[in-house]
């Protein structure tokens, strides 16, 4: 049994290299792939003759490649780690009025400050904050359930709030204007990403998918019982309180920037358990190597498959949902013979 335990390790270990080795050769593809010089993938020498594509990829391309990969990762990672606290394999990151809270805030900034770049994205920041926040203090003053199910429908609820909101707010809208800027945000989509805008996720993401990689490994006694997990020396209600807090962090920082996005962090955690195992220190790097290398492909989809440019959350849905239905359809043969 111990050396089957080894075999598994290494094969794991070996499936983890793959992942970033795959995911290096899809951002290199991704940042040289699009419709100028020609649509097809640009050579390096003659991108080396010309400077407007040079411009190009560093002021457009490079700054949206790094944000989809950071987008696929922020909701991979998020997603994997709710399912695990929440021991619930259908939650998804933006079910505690994240993704709601930020289409209001969105829609808000549309309507009042005409869609402002940098006014969307701090109002759709603000209001997906205020969501968490929201759940939280409801979730307090619901009288009966355990903590995880009292969050859990205080989630759905405001969520359902924020979702009423954002339809009064698009029944307001100016048809011809607003309306569409509504409607084409809420559809998710990466085409106005520019540096700054990924600047200002950054210090917001990248701390938050830290705390998650450092926390994995307790993530396995958090997904247990509240008793056992206490039994083993699991500080179960602070613990909890801060990965959630990182995972929420990294869903607010990237939704705002792409708006609903949308299957990502659903599905993703799933195919990483299907590949590493339910061990989190396996499962949650591959999770977040796999959300980069799924955001990235659809992201290079959504820009080059048709002339204009498809939103990438009708993507991800797409992808994601006949994932979902595969995985639900057939066995794990990774997992034979895994203890």
């Amino acid at each position: 049994m111990s050396a089957s335990y080894n075999d598994y390790n290494h094969r794991i270990a070996r499936q983890l290299r793959y992942l970033v080795i795959a995911l290096i050769c899809v951002l290199v593809i991704s940042t040289l792939w699009g419709r100028y010089p020609v649509p097809s993938l640009a050579l390096p020498d003659a991108l080396w003759h010309d400077p407007l594509a040079q411009r190009l990829i560093v002021t457009l391309r490079l700054p949206r490649v790094l944000m989809a990969c950071l987008l696929g990762m922020g909701l991979a990672a998020s997603g994997s780690t709710l399912q695990m606290i929440f021991r619930n394999p259908l939650v998804e990151p933006g079910f505690l009025g994240v993704s709601q809270g930020a289409a209001f805030g969105a829609a808000c900034a549309i309507m009042v400050l005409g869609a402002v770049p940098f006014a969307v994205q701090g109002l759709a920041l603000f209001f997906a904050g205020l969501g968490v926040v929201l759940s939280y203090l409801l979730a307090r003053h619901i009288r009966f359930g355990g903590w995880v199910l009292r969050l859990v429908l205080s989630g759905i609820a405001i969520s359902a709030l924020f979702a009423s909101g954002v339809g009064v707010l698009k029944y307001m809208a100016d048809p011809l204007t607003q309306l569409p800027e509504i409607v084409f945000w809420m559809l998710g989509g990466l085409y106005a990403t520019t540096w700054s805008k990924l600047l200002t996720v950054l210090p917001v993401a990248v701390p938050s998918l830290v705390v998650i990689l450092l926390m994995r490994w307790r993530l396995n006694l958090l997904s247990m019982g509240e008793q056992t997990a206490f039994s083993l020396g699991a500080a179960t209600t602070r613990e909890r309180a801060f990965v959630l807090a990182a995972a929420v962090g990294a869903t607010a920082a990237v939704v705002s920037v792409s708006g609903v996005v949308g299957w990502v962090g659903l599905i993703v955690p799933h195919l990483a358990r299907r590949l590493a195992g339910s061990d989190a220190q396996r499962s949650l790097p591959a999770a977040l190597l796999m959300g980069g290398i799924f955001a990235l492909v659809c992201d290079n989809l959504a820009r080059t498959l048709l002339a204009g440019e498809i939103p990438l959350g009708t993507l991800t849905s797409l992808f994601g949902a006949g994932l979902f239905i595969v995985l639900m359809t057939t066995a794990n043969p990774w997992l034979r013979g895994a203890h």
